[in-house]
């Protein structure tokens, strides 16, 4: 028997206000399925990629990003839009 979970990933992109970005990427790390987040200027331009593992307690992902998310907050003083690129994962149901 295989009981190997199939994954199935996702993107999505969302275009927000400088200054919502740190409280969204927040939001986005709590929420469990996301992957990996990638930031980026609103022309295109990356500007930091975040890998979030798998099964980490949500208080500590947050706790453990704090210093990413000052450089975000320094990052977003300076720009009036970016784009967060959202990669999330989710175990396919088999029936």
């Amino acid at each position: 028997m295989d009981n190997k979970k199939k994954k199935r990933t996702w993107t999505e992109e969302i275009e927000i206000a400088g200054s919502e970005l740190v409280e969204r990427v927040k939001e986005l790390i709590k929420e469990g399925n996301v992957r990996r987040l990638i930031i980026r200027k609103s022309s295109g331009e990356i500007l930091v990629e975040i890998p979030l593992t798998a099964g980490v307690v949500v208080g500590s992902v947050v706790t453990f990003f704090s210093p990413i998310l000052v450089a975000l907050g320094a990052m977003a003083a300076l720009l009036a839009k970016v784009r967060i690129q959202i990669v999330r994962t989710e175990d396919d149901e088999e029936k």
